[in-house]
């Protein structure tokens, strides 16, 4: 069974997603909004998999992000943002993250998990990746049984998904293109690397745009969505634009 660590900051406006807010793609408050659907849904989906849910959250207030500071005002508008979007929130982990950047922080939580709890694998999830299914964390707990790392590409060269049965140096390991960053770490350490299908992460303009076009037509196909997610994309009016040759994000 995979601990699966989604990566959540408290949403308030101005803190999250900011290279969407910049880019004019949404405005602050509307952004917190999104960032709190797609924290939902991508909780949600990975409480209904096979892999234990744990709940890794930003310490926002800390003044060191190199410790282990518990930041119980960060903690408990986790909770209360997932009280209502999970089956059982009571009875799931929710854990401080403890690093400077994103690849300190990914280190931590996945070297801490293999190497001091022995859990036999160990994944973390971006939270923008609102289409994740509990489908393809089992899958990736299927593949990790003939792989040592699985990976989930995401628009931008980001990774979604990313999960190991063994750790890798982690130092700037999340260095733009991710996917290629991760799997160089990986084939050299010597492990095996598989990966899974392509998610958009609503994390830069492109991003969203595709997120809200493959929301828009499984929609139209009636196939499953991210309820939270969709009730905010269609209460925002967002759709897929494209402009000049890039696909961007319009209002109805």
């Amino acid at each position: 069974m995979t601990t699966v660590a989604v990566l959540v900051r408290p949403p308030e406006s101005g803190t999250v997603l900011p290279t969407l807010v910049d880019a004019g793609a949404v405005t602050a408050d509307e952004a917190r909004d999104l960032y709190a659907a797609m924290v939902r849904d991508t909780c949600a989906a990975v409480e209904s998999s096979g892999g234990d849910l744990l709940v890794n959250y930003r310490p926002v207030h800390a003044e060191d992000e190199t410790e282990a500071t518990e930041d119980e005002e960060a903690l408990d508008a986790v909770r209360s943002l997932l009280d209502g979007a999970l089956a059982n929130p009571d009875s799931h982990r929710y854990e401080v993250q403890v690093g400077s950047s994103l690849s300190a922080r990914v280190g931590n939580t996945v070297t801490h998990l293999l190497e001091r709890e022995a859990v036999k694998s160990a994944a973390v999830v971006r939270p923008t990746a609102a289409l994740l299914e509990r489908r393809h964390v089992d899958s990736a707990a299927m593949k990790l049984r003939q792989s040592e790392v699985v990976l989930g590409p995401a628009t931008d060269g980001l990774v979604s998904y990313a999960a190991f049965t063994e750790p890798i140096d982690f130092e700037d390991a999340f260095t733009s293109p991710e996917v290629e960053t991760l799997t160089d770490r990986a084939v050299d350490a010597g492990l095996s690397v598989d990966f899974l299908e392509m998610h958009p992460v609503a994390e830069t303009a492109g991003g969203l745009a595709t997120l809200v076009s493959q929301i828009r037509a499984r929609q139209r196909a009636d196939l499953r969505v991210p309820p939270y997610t969709t009730a905010v994309v269609e209460d925002l009016g967002l759709r897929a634009t494209a402009v000049d040759g890039h696909f961007d994000v319009g209002r109805d």
